[in-house]
């Protein structure tokens, strides 16, 4: 039987050998080609300052006025989505997240599977071997 500890030391391991995969590398690459990018930093900057203006639009009720900023908004965020450098680095976002959530369903599913196992179930089924309906009932 393995020790809490020993399970988040392997879980450990684990996050080591995901975070040396192609797709964190590729994605560590294209966030600095972001970082690098004068373009995507100029209008993030500018996304970040007109966020700032509707949030205080917002406190002070400023209802006609904070439209027209989320509309400035929208525009700038899309004129930032339409960016190469860009697209790469959320789509090299999405791939590590995707492999993430891989990685996390199948420790779910593999240890549902061994409870089963572990217990005389059927994996099939989804059921444990146990007629019990908790600890303790008979």
């Amino acid at each position: 039987m393995m020790s809490r500890m020993e399970v988040i030391a392997k879980a450990k391991d684990l996050a080591k050998l995901v975070s040396e995969t192609e797709e964190v590398d590729f994605f560590k690459r294209a966030e600095a080609k972001i970082n690098e990018n004068k373009k995507v930093q100029s209008l993030i900057a500018r996304i970040k300052l007109e966020q700032k203006e509707a949030v205080n639009l917002q406190h002070y009720s400023k209802h006609e006025a904070l439209k027209e900023k989320d509309e400035r908004i929208d525009k700038l965020m899309q004129q930032l989505d339409e960016i190469p450098v860009v697209q790469e680095f959320k789509r090299s976002q999405s791939d590590v997240n995707d492999l993430l959530q891989l990685v996390a369903n199948t420790i779910s599913n593999t240890v549902t599977d061994e409870i089963i196992e572990a217990t005389g179930g059927n994996v099939l089924e989804g059921t444990t071997g146990s007629t019990q309906s908790g600890p303790g009932c008979k």
